[in-house]
């Protein structure tokens, strides 16, 4: 590997916090048992959150964030791998308390990395990282748990909050290659790109800001939020009986304002997805499905693609509300 490698180094003193990309060499990654050449990382709401301020998740600096990495093994330490293995990293804490994806090179204990399939590009990888393995999950969980594990009724009708974010969008996508007829909420107008993806209906998220009623009309099977507050609460009042949300979001906001009525009266279910410690067993499995719920090039459409130098003016935007669909930074630009 070259002496010399980018990263970018957020760091604090006093009440100075900074961002910057540095060379640095290998002597300053200081984690995990696993050398890797990075391909490929993304940008994600907790990833934007940290730039921003390091968002109370970074406990000491200086550091390295990047939450998501794809790349390959040059170095390691454990048996689990050996030079020339393709990975992917996820969660994990990784890019908060461990030195993250935002670098060239990237060092991380073995029991946080899955060996990429076969069926899927490393770049593939992360277009759909942490937002995609939230969104199988989320998915799984709204159909799959309620027709298989359950032994419930089929689920026809879904909808999906914050449709035009990156877990959102791919949950639109994945749903309706499983049958569903998926409803985006969305602040976005782009209305045209979330039906080529899969959407039957687009509604706007304000239709669903208002107060709710312990219960509504029963419109949806199932749904998949990804904003909380007071659009998750409405949501639940809409829910059919024995349907599932999946929640794993609270761009919103993080309180919940609802009654037990949908839980008591339609044995509704509200089913909370973490992303960050899924077992490395369940991990590969959602990978290896991935490839058969996602269209690849379709979702490369709404794929942005950056360099480290272009992120540190992308991440804010992010904030703002200012984008739609995903960010993938390319390390080797």
């Amino acid at each position: 590997m070259s002496d010399k490698f980018k990263a970018i180094i957020i760091n604090q003193e006093g009440e100075k916090f900074s961002r910057e990309i540095k060379e640095v060499d290998k002597s300053f990654l200081k984690h995990g048992d696993v050398l890797v050449k990075v391909d490929y990382s993304t940008l994600n709401f907790k990833d934007a959150l940290i730039l921003k301020n390091g968002a109370r998740l970074v406990k000491e600096f200086p550091h390295i964030p990047g939450i998501d990495f794809s790349g390959k093994v040059v170095e390691s330490k454990s048996d689990k791998f050996k030079e020339g293995d393709e990975i992917i990293q996820t969660g994990w804490r990784v890019g908060e308390i461990y030195y993250g994806g935002y670098s060239q090179y990237a060092k991380v204990n073995a029991d946080f990395l899955v060996k990429k399939p076969k069926n899927i590009t490393s770049r593939q990888a992360m277009m759909l990282g942490t937002a995609g393995l939230t969104a199988i999950q989320c998915a799984f969980t709204t159909k799959q748990t309620r027709e298989v594990l359950l032994l419930g009724e089929k689920v026809n009708d879904v909808i999906v909050t914050g449709a035009s974010g990156g877990v959102g969008s791919i949950a639109v996508m994945m749903l309706s290659k499983m049958g569903c007829n998926v409803t985006a909420a969305t602040t976005k107008p782009n209305e045209d790109y979330l039906k080529s993806i899969g959407a039957k209906n687009v509604i706007k998220s304000g239709d669903l800001d208002g107060e709710s009623r312990p219960l509504d009309k029963g419109l949806y099977d199932g749904a998949v939020d990804t904003v909380g507050g007071n659009i998750l609460s409405k949501v639940l009042s809409h829910i059919k009986p024995n349907g599932i949300v999946a929640a794993c979001g609270n761009a919103s906001s993080i309180k919940l304002n609802t009654t037990v009525m949908p839980f008591i009266i339609r044995g509704v279910k509200l089913w909370g997805i973490d992303s960050v410690s899924v077992s490395i067993k369940r991990r590969e499995f959602l990978w290896d499905e991935a490839s058969k719920l996602v269209d690849f090039e379709l979702l490369d459409k709404s794929i942005k693609e950056i360099s480290l130098e272009q992120l540190l003016d992308e991440y804010s935007k992010m904030l703002e509300g200012k984008t739609s669909g995903r960010y993938i930074i390319n390390l080797n630009k």
